[in-house]
């Protein structure tokens, strides 16, 4: 009896692929360069800046304004420190934006400092900074052009120009000003979107990730505890019968070795099939298809007759379905509470073990007419147990919308009781 995996795994280049290798490939190669090289993407920056302000610088050397040149490459150079300092350069190309306008009012680079820094501060900080900032920036600016009383028309030949040609164009220039960098500024904070959506599935993924893990050493937890439990248990029972029955009863000492021989066997094979998800020697991955048991339901309880419980097998209903999943947890079920019976039943004369299928229902009981303690049973006295059994079972039921109690029975020792829901027929998982 198998269990199988109920999902495919990933591919392997998918599996080993982090998050951070998926957005890289995302970005594209030159994006990729950038990230890679934020001093490149500075150089960029004042490389635009300064195409931009050429018209500008050219005009200016021309006509001998030699400080209107020197506050453009002030602006450039302040650029450089905008991933550091976003918000004093975002300050410091304010002021020299308004005293660079004062000085050559139409130039080319009017407010295009402001972009970058804008940008910046967006992309750094806060949204509700980001635009406190966007309006405390470009109101001097924008002020300074509303109410400017000089245009370009003033220095050419058109003198055929309507009364308040002067404010619309202010107005124009000002208002282009506000949008231009509310633009900057709404990229900046739709990239800064972007990151911290990247980082929020980072992290979902980094949790996912460990929720995996902490599953799967949960899984490999309660395979562990039910091969060693019930291994350790029947194999101790079986070598003190046969260290009572050697003597009078030599061919019965033999079947008990030979039983001893194949749980040992067994159950060494389990443990390498557990301990192979987490070491392989081969260099190969390790499987991940759930634990094979190796054996049926009547070998188990056979072996449990071997070892001496006096047990009465019962099946109504249906057989089980085609499962391998749901047969294992059945399966296990049914070893760990016959497990417990061997270990804390004394003055045994009767296990029931009774499995039923009605429809999608499946129904475990599996009673004893014994005395002594039980694991998880709230008896303390001589108990071995840590409850993990019975919490195991509860899990393995869990995946089945099942459910498992166990106590005390009818008749003076001990009962549990299984549901497992299988949905096969009807197509759901």
């Amino acid at each position: 009896m198998t269990e199988a995996p109920q999902t495919k795994d990933a591919p392997a280049a998918m599996a080993d692929a982090s998050f951070a290798e998926i957005a890289q490939r995302r970005r594209g190669r030159i994006r990729r360069y950038f990230f890679k090289h934020p001093r490149a993407m500075d150089a960029v920056v004042v490389l635009c800046y300064v195409l931009l302000a050429l018209p500008t610088i050219v005009t200016s050397i021309v006509e001998g304004k030699w400080l209107v040149v020197a506050l453009l490459l002030m602006i450039a150079g302040v650029l450089v420190f905008r991933r550091r300092f976003p918000l004093q350069v975002v300050a410091a190309v304010a002021i020299l934006e308004v005293a660079a306008t004062i000085l050559n009012p139409w130039g080319s680079n009017v407010s295009a400092g402001l972009w970058f820094a804008l940008y910046a501060v967006a992309v750094s900080r806060p949204r509700i900074m980001a635009l406190g900032v966007f309006g405390s920036a470009s109101i001097p600016l924008s002020l300074l052009y509303l109410f400017m009383w000089t245009s370009p028309s003033t220095a050419g030949a058109l003198q055929d120009v309507p009364e308040n040609f002067h404010l619309i164009n202010n107005i124009a220039t000002a208002v282009t000003i506000m949008l231009s960098n509310l633009l900057a500024t709404g990229i900046g904070i739709s990239v800064r979107q972007r990151r911290e959506h990247e980082a929020e599935i980072a992290a979902w993924a980094a949790r996912t990730t460990q929720l995996g893990k902490v599953t799967e050493r949960n899984r490999i937890a309660r395979e562990m505890h039910d091969v060693v439990a019930h291994s350790l248990t029947v194999m101790i029972s079986l070598s003190d019968g046969a260290a009572v029955v050697v003597q009078k009863d030599p061919d019965r000492a033999r079947e008990v070795l030979s039983e001893l021989s194949r749980t040992g066997r067994a159950a060494l094979a389990d443990m390498r099939r557990v301990l192979g998800v987490l070491r392989d020697d081969s260099g190969r991955p390790a499987p991940l298809a759930p634990l094979e048991s190796g054996h049926n339901l009547g070998k188990l309880l056979d072996g449990f007759r071997t070892a001496g419980l006096p047990l009465h097998y019962a099946h109504t209903g249906p057989a089980l379905p085609a499962d391998p999943a749901l047969q294992l947890t059945v399966y296990r079920i049914v070893q760990e509470s016959l497990t417990n019976v061997l270990r804390y039943g004394r003055a045994l004369s009767r296990v029931d073990v009774q499995v039923a299928r009605d429809g999608d229902l499946v129904t475990i009981d599996v009673l004893d007419d014994g005395r002594g303690t039980r694991e998880g049973g709230g008896e303390s006295v001589g108990s071995l147990g840590t409850g993990q059994g019975i919490a195991g079972m509860r899990e393995r039921a869990g995946i089945y919308a099942g459910i498992v109690t166990a106590g005390p029975g009818n008749r003076g020792g001990w009962a549990v009781h299984a549901e497992l829901r299988w949905n096969g027929d009807k197509g759901e998982s």
